[in-house]
């Protein structure tokens, strides 16, 4: 069986996470949420009580632990941890802890190797996946939106005001795109899919057919 390794990288709020879902569903494909990995980590690190400061502890608390994704489920050291990592707190350790090179690292390794164990066949969705952890992807796409419509689209799915999702998006932006490790940006040889104009349906039929095309 050949490799198929789909790539889904961009920005916060361009539907990265359910169209990918859907991708990797009619590709009959897994699909691997490595943002997920990044909440687990941070869920580690506050649980080993390390200061999220001390760079050299929480590479230590991040080193030590096992992570496995099943069916959409997350699993640190064994245990379902798919609604802790989604709280706020570990929302603001994931934040953290991704900025250092050293844990990135350690994810990264822990995101090869579970593809590796599904025979390199998956959609893979992130913010460097196509640039740093899979940079020979079979097919890479950057899923964009104009940050307006990508704000809106949060806002309706949480409830918040508009003015504080957008700013929110601004600031996320300027921190994925300046960070010193792995900034997001647009992987090489990749597709530009622009959703602000297009149905969520449409985005999943662009993505499919480029799979399809490559796939032979």
């Amino acid at each position: 069986m050949t490799d198929l390794i789909v790539t889904m990288d961009g920005p916060a709020g361009t539907g990265k996470s359910t169209v990918s879902r859907a991708v990797a569903v009619r590709l009959g494909l897994p699909h691997l949420d490595t943002g997920a990995f990044y909440r687990a980590a941070g869920v580690a690190v506050l649980r080993a009580g390390v200061d999220l400061a001390d760079v050299p502890g929480v590479a230590g608390a991040v080193t030590t632990i096992t992570l496995d994704q099943t069916d959409g489920r997350m699993f640190l050291d064994g245990e379902d941890v798919s609604d802790e990592i989604r709280t706020a707190e570990a929302t603001t350790a994931s934040s953290r802890v991704s900025a250092y090179p050293e844990v990135r690292a350690i994810l990264v390794g822990h995101q090869r190797s579970w593809v590796e164990r599904h025979s390199n066949r998956a959609v893979v969705e992130g913010r460097d996946i196509g640039s740093v952890v899979f940079p020979d992807a079979t097919l890479k796409i950057y899923l964009d939106a104009r940050r307006e419509v990508r704000a809106r689209r949060r806002a309706n799915q949480t409830g918040e005001r508009y003015g504080v999702v957008l700013a929110e998006i601004e600031a996320r932006d300027h921190r994925d795109s300046t960070r010193e490790a792995s900034p997001l940006s647009v992987p090489e040889d990749a597709i530009v899919v622009d959703t602000s104009d297009m149905t969520f349906e449409a985005v999943v039929d662009r993505v499919v057919e480029l799979a399809d095309r490559v796939s032979g």
